[in-house]
């Protein structure tokens, strides 16, 4: 049955929120706007990149869907916009995320609230060891035996870290520790840059039962500036390859541990019999290795999901509750440590695919290309940028960037102007007048999408840069940093306190000050199912 704007009270979702089956909460706001205040569970789908975002988080198209915004017409639009892609079960909450609100329910600021909160509970249930920066330096200065692992990806390691840690995202470590820490005699720090990915971290190698000491550093990079002392900066220092000793050891830990949390496995038969059904029950297949090994090879329709950010940003890949889901890398280690802590989590059914990848027989290369409904609905002409560059100083010729306005702050072309696609009818006025308009994002997809947008609002020229900001990049043409030309507010990103060119001591207080109280809310929302097992 085509459900087509059918309103849903907020009393009815909070009730469909604790009931069996399936059902997907999107909040389809701007990322800024969506950090000030939303539900728990909603996964933030902005209306300005819905194309972007919807087949990898919805991947059933008959999945139930429940749309919010604040009461602004944001969510027909996206409904409309969604039916037209195939989705058939479309909702809208009545009052939107204020309505939530109104009737006592509660709205969480910033962002993977779900994972945050989690980390604090391990932290409390586990009574995680943790350490000081100033404890930690003393220990550096006089020379201990022991050793900085920073728990995140390696690109935010390339920004910032703890003189002389070693990069080893999440659930590298159970898979890498007997290579980086043999004996049993070191002391192991784990540290990101707040308090999650550090606490989740050591508590995986004390689950994983190495015998070394272990500790999460006490609020991370973040607390290690704030105590004063100097980070690293554009640092890469990957972890070494895994011995095979190392991996026979990971492997005997990581079953143990998908014992002790009841993470279940499944053969290829059986995930091929969850791939013909479908379109009766949403499936995920995330890859949770690490990006490079995910290009090398992959199963078909995999999506990527680093171990470390699929626990850390899991409503940014898990969008339909009650779905299946099913983990897999190419020994076992990586994907049995990511399966344990979503079962912590309360995710009910989570698998991980023996024996894993294979040994490369029907895998597929390269990066993650997702499916990107209505791209090829367009057909508004390009431009390359070669032939802007000979144009963009001449009058009437202005260039709209569809960018994120963090990555628009950090390289735009020359005198372009910043702007957001769901907004664009408000934002056109602060825009010069153009006799051609070139539109352009990080690759030009987003461009291309809202091409149709821009050429109902003008009687100018629209013409799309083939290949976006990246191509104009390529060429080797400069580019323009700061937020000039803003023909909108830049809402549209949550700037964390790091990204911040003033106040970012004061912003980074707060931050972790909001970590630390999230449990409190999560006990007054009651819609968390993080779970306690037997230590």
């Amino acid at each position: 049955m085509n459900s087509r704007n059918i309103p849903i009270p907020v009393h009815d979702l909070m009730a469909w929120l604790g009931a069996p089956g399936e059902l997907a909460v999107l909040d389809v706001r701007e990322e800024g706007v969506f950090a000030n205040g939303h539900m728990l569970w909603a996964s933030n789908v902005p209306l300005s990149r819905l194309e972007l975002l919807i087949r990898d988080l919805v991947p059933r198209l008959s999945a139930s869907l429940v749309l919010c915004d604040d009461g602004d017409g944001l969510a027909p639009r996206a409904a409309a916009r969604l039916e037209s892609f195939g989705y058939d079960d479309v909702k809208i909450l009545e009052g939107g995320v204020q309505a939530w609100a109104q009737a006592g329910f509660e709205l969480f600021s910033g962002l993977n609230v779900p994972s945050k909160a989690f980390g604090e509970f391990i932290e409390e249930e586990c009574g995680t060891p943790h350490i000081a920066a100033a404890e930690l330096k003393r220990r550096l200065d006089a020379g201990e035996d022991l050793i900085i692992l920073d728990a995140r990806p390696m690109n935010e390691f390339n920004r910032m870290n703890i003189p002389g840690a070693i990069d080893c995202p999440g659930a590298e470590l159970a898979y890498r520790i007997q290579d980086l820490a043999p004996s049993p005699e070191t002391r192991i720090v784990v540290n990101c840059a707040g308090r999650t990915r550090s606490i989740i971290g050591a508590q995986t190698l004390i689950n994983s039962g190495v015998s070394n000491q272990v500790s999460a550093l006490e609020n991370g990079t973040m607390g290690w500036h704030l105590t004063g002392y100097e980070l690293e900066h554009g640092q890469d220092r990957p972890p070494p390859a895994v011995s095979d000793e190392g991996l026979i050891i990971a492997r005997a830990r990581a079953r143990d541990m998908a014992a002790r949390f009841g993470v279940k496995a499944i053969d290829r038969a059986t995930l091929a019999q969850w791939r013909a059904e479908c379109d009766r029950r949403t499936l995920y297949v995330f890859d949770v290795r690490g990006p490079d090994e995910f290009e090398a090879g992959h199963l078909p329709g995999a999506v990527p999901a680093q171990g470390v950010q699929l626990v850390q940003r899991t409503e940014a890949f898990i969008a339909v509750r009650g779905a299946r889901i099913v983990l897999v890398d190419d020994t076992g280690v990586r994907a049995m440590v990511t399966a344990s802590w979503l079962v912590q989590m309360g995710f009910d059914d989570i698998h991980v695919l023996e024996p894993g990848i294979g040994d490369g027989d029907g895998l597929e290369t390269g990066p993650h290309h997702p499916l990107i409904p209505g791209q090829g609905d367009t057909d508004a002409a390009t431009i390359t940028p070669q032939e802007l560059r000979a144009v963009a100083e001449q009058d009437g010729v202005v260039v709209i960037d569809f960018a994120r306005s963090l990555d628009y702050g950090a390289g735009h072309i020359p005198g372009a102007w910043f702007a957001i696609r769901a907004r664009l009818g408000d934002s056109f006025a602060n825009i010069p007048d153009a006799c051609m308009l070139v539109l352009t994002s990080d690759n030009g997809t987003l461009a291309r999408l809202a091409a149709a947008d821009v050429q109902g609002l003008t009687t100018a020229a629209v013409k799309v840069l083939d290949g976006g900001t990246q191509a104009w990049r390529g060429a080797g043409y400069a580019l323009q940093d700061g937020l000039t030309n803003l023909a909108d507010k830049t809402d549209d990103a949550f700037w964390r306190p790091y990204e911040r060119s003033a106040g970012a001591e004061a912003a980074m207080t707060a931050y972790l000050d909001w970590e630390l109280g999230l449990m409190e809310q999560i006990a007054r929302d009651g819609t968390a199912r993080f779970r306690t097992f037997p230590r």
